[in-house]
């Protein structure tokens, strides 16, 4: 093996730890639902305008793509995202 592909090769496995960092952590169905999102799972793929007919519980975030959020986990509270076009995309306790 020459010494360029030797560099490539260790610079490649240094690198898987970073990629595997990027990815997303799990959702696991064995949490329970202490905001009550999975009632609210009908909403995904609609206009978030549809939120304006519904009593959302006390807490609920509404966010939006440019929207500025604090980054505390809390999973009694109700997150609602929507996307530029204005279409709900994820809904959850976080």
């Amino acid at each position: 093996m020459t010494r360029f592909a030797t560099t490539r090769l260790l610079l490649a496995i240094a690198a898987l730890p970073l990629l595997a960092a990027c990815q997303p952590a799990p959702e696991t169905p064995d949490q329970p639902d202490l905001c009550g999102a999975s009632g609210f799972q009908g909403l995904m793929g609609q206009n978030r305008t549809a939120l304006d007919q519904l009593t959302l519980p006390q807490g609920t975030r509404v966010v939006g793509p440019d929207d500025m959020v604090t980054a505390d986990y809390r999973t009694d509270r109700l997150n609602i995202e929507y996307d530029r076009k204005g279409v709900i995309h994820k809904i959850g306790c976080y």
